[in-house]
C-alpha cells in the first residue's frame, strides 16, 4: 500500500452514511440478507464481492432506485428514507456507473450539467454564467476539452472526468464509483487515482467498487466484503491484504492456479493470417493459430488488439493481407459470413455488443443457433421448446445463476452475463473462438470458471484466441502470447517465457524491437 493510503485508513470522523442490516428481495430472490457498512467524510472505502454478492443492489438503494425491505440507512446519524434519485442527490450522493451518463451530441458543459439546475437570465439558460462557475471545477478535475466544444469523440477517460466534475458541481459529499478503471489505460488509471486522492483530501468520501484488488489495496483504508447478500468482513490496517480479501470474497482459501500450457495444441493450423492491415490501427499482422491451442494477444490499450479481432470476424474490412481457414481462403465481409465459415466472437463490450439486455437468457443464447431451433425445416418459425431446451443445457453446463431461461439477461451479474455470451457458441461449435477481454469486470470466482471453460474448449479441439489487458491472465491460459504495439505484432512469447513480467516488458518496448522468444 502506498504512503498516502495511511491517511485514508480508519476514519476518526463520524460516518457520513451508514447502512445497517439492510435486506432486500426482488425478482423472486433475496438479494441482500442484512448488509452493513459505513463511510466517513474524506474516506476512500472499498466494496468488493463476487458477482451477485449484493453490491449493485445496495448501490441502487443508496441511489434511491429501490427501497430496502428492512434495515436502516443513516445519513449524518439520522435514519433516512432516500426513496428517489433526486433525494439521493439532495443528500449529497452522486453515482458514476460503468455505463457513463453521457450524450455525445451535447457540449462538454451541457454534459456536465445533465440533471442539474441551471442559471437563467431573461428566461433563457445563461451558459456563460454557468461556464464561469464550472470552469475552475473542471480545471481542478483535469477536463482539458473546451467546455463549449461538442463532446462527441471524447475518450472513456475524458467522459469519466466529466462525470466527476458533474458530481462536484452538485456539491457531492459521497461519490460512488463502480468499476471506474474497466476501460482505462494504465496512465489514465493513475490520473484517476490522483483525482480520488485529491477528493479524499478535500473531504469528499468515495465508495470504490472494483474487482481489481490491487487498486483496492492501493487506494482504500477500509474495505467491506459482501458474499451471498451479506457483509462478511471489514478489513483495515494490517488485515487488509490480497490473500485476506480473496479468502473473504470466495469464503475460504483459494488454490493457486497452475500454469497452463495453451491447451492440447496440435500441429494442424486452423487459421493462418498473413499481412493483415487496416491503417492506422492494424499493420501487417501475421500469425498461425493451431487446433486445440489457446493463443493470447497482449498489449496496452490502443495497441490494435480489438481492431485485429474485428478484421478476423468480418466486422471491419482489411486494406491488405490474406487469411486461410482450414486450408481454404477466408476473407469475410460481414460477421454473418464469419459465423457461417466457423468463427465466433465474444466482444469486449458484452452489454452493448454481445447482449440484448431486455431479452431473456434463452433468447440471447439462441442468437447464433437459430437454424437448430426452427419448428420445422420448411417454415421459419422458432420452437420455444427447442430454444428453452438448449438454454437449460447451457445454464446447467456453465453453472449460470439465473432464475429461469426466461429471466431478462440484463438482470444477471456481470460474470453470468459473460457466461451467456460464451455459452451461445457452445451449441454452434465454431472452429475458432475469439474472446476479447473475457473476464473484464467479473469477480474472481467467475474468472476461474471462465478460465476452466476456455481450457475445456481447447481440450476438445477448438482453436481459441484470447485478448486480455491483464498480464496475469494470459500466463494462466496460454502457451503462446503475441504482443502488439501501435498496431503491429512485435513479439511472440512461448513456453516458459510466457510470464507476467515478460508480457509487461514487451508491451512497453518500442514497436521496432520485435523479437520472437
Amino acid at each position: 500500500m502506498n504512503a498516502m493510503s495511511g491517511s485514508m485508513g480508519t476514519p476518526a470522523a463520524p460516518p457520513f452514511i451508514s447502512a445497517v442490516a439492510v435486506a432486500k428481495s426482488y425478482g423472486g430472490a433475496q438479494a441482500l440478507r442484512g448488509v452493513s457498512l459505513s463511510i466517513a467524510p474524506g474516506e476512500v472505502h472499498g466494496l468488493v464481492g463476487a458477482n451477485g454478492a449484493g453490491k449493485s443492489t445496495l448501490i441502487r438503494i443508496l441511489a434511491g432506485l429501490m427501497e430496502q425491505d428492512s434495515g436502516e440507512i443513516l445519513v449524518d446519524g439520522r435514519a433516512t428514507a432516500i426513496g428517489s434519485p433526486h433525494r439521493a442527490n439532495d443528500l449529497g450522493m452522486s453515482f458514476i456507473h460503468q455505463e457513463l451518463a453521457f450524450v455525445p451530441g451535447m457540449t462538454v458543459l451541457e454534459n456536465i450539467m445533465l440533471g442539474l439546475p441551471k442559471k437563467a437570465r431573461f428566461g433563457m439558460v445563461d451558459w456563460h454564467a454557468i461556464a464561469r462557475d464550472v470552469s475552475p471545477i473542471a480545471k481542478r478535475v483535469g477536463v482539458t476539452a473546451p467546455l463549449h466544444a461538442t463532446a462527441k469523440g471524447l475518450s472513456t477517460a475524458e467522459n469519466w472526468l466529466i462525470n466527476i466534475t458533474r458530481a462536484l458541481v452538485r456539491k457531492a459529499r459521497l461519490i460512488v464509483m463502480d468499476e471506474p478503471t474497466a476501460s482505462l489505460s494504465a496512465s489514465e488509471c493513475q490520473k484517476l487515482f490522483a483525482i480520488i486522492r485529491d477528493l479524499s483530501a478535500s473531504g469528499v468520501a468515495v465508495l470504490y467498487v472494483s474487482h481489481r484488488l490491487d487498486e483496492i489495496l492501493d487506494l482504500c483504508g477500509r474495505v467491506t466484503v459482501f458474499r451471498d447478500g451479506r457483509s462478511v468482513a471489514e478489513l483495515k490496517g494490517p488485515q487488509l491484504t490480497r490473500p485476506a480479501l480473496v479468502e473473504a470474497i470466495v469464503g475460504g482459501a483459494v488454490e493457486h492456479s497452475r500454469k497452463a500450457h495453451g491447451g492440447t495444441r496440435k500441429d494442424e493450423i486452423v487459421l493462418s493470417v498473413r499481412g493483415m492491415q487496416r491503417l492506422p490501427k492494424v499493420k501487417e499482422a501475421s500469425f498461425d493459430l493451431h487446433r486445440g491451442e489457446v493463443l493470447g494477444i497482449a498489449g496496452l490499450v490502443g495497441a490494435g488488439r480489438s481492431e485485429l479481432a474485428r478484421l478476423l470476424y468480418g466486422a471491419d474490412l482489411s486494406d491488405a493481407g490474406t487469411m486461410v481457414l482450414e486450408g481454404r481462403p477466408y476473407m469475410p465481409k460481414t460477421p454473418a459470413a464469419a459465423v457461417r465459415a466457423g468463427l465466433g466472437l465474444v466482444p469486449e463490450e458484452r452489454r452493448t455488443e454481445g447482449l440484448l439486455l431486455g431479452k431473456s437468457v434463452a433468447f440471447n443464447i439462441s442468437l447464433t443457433n437459430l437454424n437448430t431451433i426452427l419448428a420445422n425445416a420448411v417454415l421459419p418459425f422458432i420452437s420455444s421448446r427447442k430454444r428453452t431446451g438448449i438454454a437449460d443445457t447451457i445454464i446447467r453446463d456453465l453453472s449460470i445463476k439465473a432464475q429461469s431461461p426466461d429471466q431478462p439477461v440484463g438482470r444477471l451479474s456481470g460474470g453470468n452475463q459473460q457466461k451467456v455470451v460464451i455459452g451461445r457458441w457452445l451449441q454452434s461449435r465454431p472452429k475458432v473462438l475469439i474472446l476479447d477481454e473475457p473476464t473484464r469486470g467479473v469477480d474472481i470466482g467467475a474468472r476461474g470458471e471462465i478460465h476452466r471453460l476456455i481450457r475445456d474448449l481447447a481440450a476438445k479441439g477448438m482453436a481459441v484466441l484470447v485478448i486480455s489487458s491483464e498480464p496475469d491472465e494470459l500466463p494462466e491460459l496460454c502457451g503462446r502470447v503475441l504482443v502488439m504495439i501501435e498496431g503491429r505484432i512485435v513479439r511472440e512469447l512461448s513456453g516458459e517465457h510466457v510470464t507476467r513480467n515478460a508480457i509487461i516488458e514487451a508491451s512497453y518496448a518500442s514497436a521496432a524491437e520485435g523479437v520472437s522468444v
